[in-house]
């Protein structure tokens, strides 16, 4: 671990550097604005600043944006280290390539979850200075569906960053990267509607990524449950991630 921590720092440095680093963020911000203003003049829909936070940080609000904007961000980790020729460098230091390729994921996962975080207070900070902080939930939303919700949209994100990241792997080309990823995220809907009919469309991975839906008791397919589906993410990562580290090892990089 102590070997660990300075690689998975120097990808975040090398993240954070870059002067787009800061424009999700600022996305970010704006969406829930935008949102805020556009509930508040036009929807006669009475809400707390708990109500407000629950549908910003949903899927369906702007968890989708988000997912865009880390796929944007990261499909470039590996894939920039080829075009550059940096990976040369890199992996002639004496750390494994596993645990290099782990601190990019790792630094991946953390930049996730620092745009969620951010998300949340930010729809909690807006919706408490629009609605007022007195009532926290008119609807009856808890600070733990919250909190959940919250987690099921970064769930979401995870499952198709960690695809974008085997892609990045695979292709070794960003912008192939980031189209394959907003390829997948903008059809996954479609994919699933139309292969409903078909028993096998429950295993696949689109069908059980949103883990959202099971908050309203309304489960993508018949027989489908959370924890089946979350059994199913949890098999996915591994064989995506699997692949990546494989691929990664065996790979020629002269």
């Amino acid at each position: 671990m102590r070997k660990f921590t300075p690689l998975v720092v120097n990808e975040w440095l090398k993240m954070s550097k870059k002067k787009s680093f800061i424009v999700p963020y600022a996305l970010i911000a704006a969406g829930i604005a935008g949102m805020l203003y556009m509930m508040h003049a036009f929807s006669q829909e009475t809400l707390g600043f708990l109500d407000f936070a629950s549908m910003a940080i949903a899927r369906n609000g702007l968890g989708q944006m988000t997912t865009l904007l880390v796929i944007i961000c990261t499909a470039g980790i590996v894939a920039k280290e080829h075009s550059l020729g940096t990976i040369k460098l890199l992996l002639i230091r004496s750390q494994s390539r596993s645990r290099i390729l782990a601190s990019k994921y790792v630094a991946v996962l953390l930049f996730t979850l620092s745009l969620f975080v951010f998300s949340l207070a930010v729809a909690l900070l807006g919706g408490g200075l629009v609605y007022g902080f007195g009532s926290a939930s008119v609807q009856g939303i808890s600070w733990s569906e919250v909190l959940t919700n919250t987690l099921y949209s970064f769930i979401y994100t995870v499952v198709y960053v960690t695809i974008t990241f085997l892609a990045s792997i695979l292709t070794r080309s960003t912008g192939a990267t980031i189209g394959i990823g907003m390829f997948l995220v903008v059809l996954e809907e479609l994919v699933v509607a139309l292969l409903s009919r078909y028993a096998f469309a429950k295993y696949l991975i689109f069908a059980n990524a949103d883990l959202s839906v099971y908050l309203n008791g309304n489960p993508p397919m018949p027989g489908m449950t959370l924890t089946f589906s979350s059994v199913v993410i949890a098999a996915y990562l591994v064989l995506f991630l699997a692949v990546s580290f494989v691929t990664f090892k065996k790979r020629d990089v002269a």
